[in-house]
């Protein structure tokens, strides 16, 4: 089973202090570029992978989708995410993405942010994606970039003086990344960006596009924090296809 770390009190308090939080998808820097990469889903049947709070969810039903189905390992996110949802089309389930099923061609869009970087076996999820998704069906995620989850934090190199200087970057080597972030050890899984779009391929899919994604200088001025991701992307998101 996965790592919940979600229902973790301390690391679910910590969430809910973050703009993708408090203020939905407009809260997520990211998300400009992530409709870009979005089919219409007017009439469409969509899951989303790691809902939360199901802001990706409610906002797909405004855009016409038919029914919307989020899933999520964390219990206390998806009692937020239905305490703030009325809408019959919308239908939260708690599933662990290592060991999801799904029935088979019945899905014209499956989406996720921010979620898929926490599973270990993503050849077993893409090939359930693959089966799930209709012929010319879209698969639209996003993940933390391979340059963001390299560095080994608890192995650090030293000057020549023996004071600790930085983070081993392991790009190359794959494989389970404890962080301490909100609570302790947070498990997180590095894979190269090539292993991403060649398990993607294995699976059956079409590659539709990939962003890199950093932050424009209109949006560093507007928040200053932003300014570190102009230097190495912390995310990318990716669009992939079922061929018809």
């Amino acid at each position: 089973m996965s790592q919940n770390i979600y229902d973790n009190p301390d690391f679910f308090a910590g969430y809910a202090t973050l703009p993708r939080s408090a203020e939905g998808l407009d809260g997520a820097p990211e998300w400009a570029a992530m409709q870009e990469l979005l089919p219409s889903l007017t009439g469409k049947s969509v899951i989303d992978l790691g809902c939360g709070y199901g802001w990706f969810c409610r906002w797909a039903r405004a855009q016409g989708a038919a029914r919307v189905t989020g899933f999520d390992l964390s219990e206390k996110m998806l009692a937020k995410a239905a305490s703030m949802t009325s809408d019959s089309e919308i239908t939260y389930l708690r599933a662990d993405l290592e060991t999801l099923s799904l029935p088979a061609t019945k899905s014209d869009v499956i989406y996720s942010s921010l979620a898929l970087h926490y599973v270990h076996d993503i050849p077993a999820l893409f090939a359930t994606l693959y089966q799930a998704l209709v012929p010319g069906g879209n698969l639209v995620f996003s993940a933390e970039h391979p340059i963001y989850t390299a560095p080994v934090i608890q192995n650090w190199c030293t000057d020549s003086a023996g004071n600790k200087a930085w983070p081993v970057n392991q790009y190359q080597q794959e494989g389970i990344r404890l962080s301490n972030w909100f609570a302790d050890g947070v498990e997180k899984q590095h894979r190269k960006l090539s292993t991403w779009i060649n398990m993607l391929i294995a699976a059956g899919f079409e590659i539709r596009g990939i962003n890199e994604w950093g932050p424009s200088a209109e949006q560093i001025a507007a928040n200053p924090a932003l300014d570190e991701e102009k230097e190495r992307p912390m995310i990318f998101l990716l669009s992939a296809r079922k061929p018809e």
